[in-house]
């Protein structure tokens, strides 16, 4: 009996791409279910009741939402090309940086990237989150070592979505210079042969983003 495999997302949300480089890391064939956040579809509401977002994944009927316990749902089911370590040491590791960079790094880059107050604050706050990620990447390729695992698939965003939201808006925070193995790291995550097939397109993304900064700057 064919499984069935359901995501519901949006085309530049990080978090149902999150999935989907997953599903195709492990090679799961999946239908895709473009969502539309203004106006939500019955499914994706009655598939994420509590939160009402993307992404909401479906396996045989049983729905799952968050993308970082899709991430781990889809380790656990799908025993082929590992997103997670083996050993609970290593798990517990990945699991503490995905959070970090959840909790943490995610808002205040979003937050330091866009006009607001206390600006220079902000922007010194993000600015440290990535100076920590600089420190625990090390000499590694990847978060977990040669391979794309859970911590870079979390941390897709820093990656791909804020070089983009820095060409849309002149921000600066992500440098080569000030950043070296965090801006390599960026560079081999976007252009790993089954990630880069996941990732939206570059030029859309970008276009998006100065729309967004064009409306947020006239409203100051």
């Amino acid at each position: 009996m064919a499984e069935e495999v359901k995501l519901f997302g949006v085309w530049g949300s990080p978090f149902s791409r999150r999935v989907e480089i997953a599903l195709k890391l492990k090679g799961v064939d999946y239908e895709y279910v473009e969502e539309d956040l203004s106006n939500k579809s019955p499914l994706l509401l009655k598939y994420n009741p509590v939160h009402k977002k993307v992404p909401a994944f479906v396996h045989n009927g049983k729905a799952i939402a968050e993308s970082q316990v899709i991430l781990e749902y889809i380790d656990e089911t799908w025993k082929n090309s590992p997103i997670l370590p083996k050993d609970p040491y290593g798990r517990a590791q990945a699991r503490f940086w995905a959070s970090f960079i959840d909790e943490k790094c995610l808002p205040a880059l979003w937050k330091a990237s866009w006009p607001c107050e206390d600006h220079e604050k902000v922007k010194d706050e993000a600015r440290e989150h990535l100076k920590t990620l600089e420190n625990e990447l090390k000499d590694k390729k990847f978060f977990g070592g040669e391979t794309v695992g859970l911590v870079d698939i979390v941390a897709n965003f820093i990656a791909y979505w804020l070089p983009r939201i820095q060409k849309a808006t002149g921000a600066e925070l992500l440098t080569e210079e000030k950043y070296p193995k965090l801006y390599q790291w960026g560079h081999e995550f976007e252009n790993h042969g089954v990630v880069k097939e996941k990732l939206p397109p570059s030029d859309k993304l970008i276009a998006f983003f100065k729309d967004r900064f064009e409306s947020v700057s006239t409203s100051k």
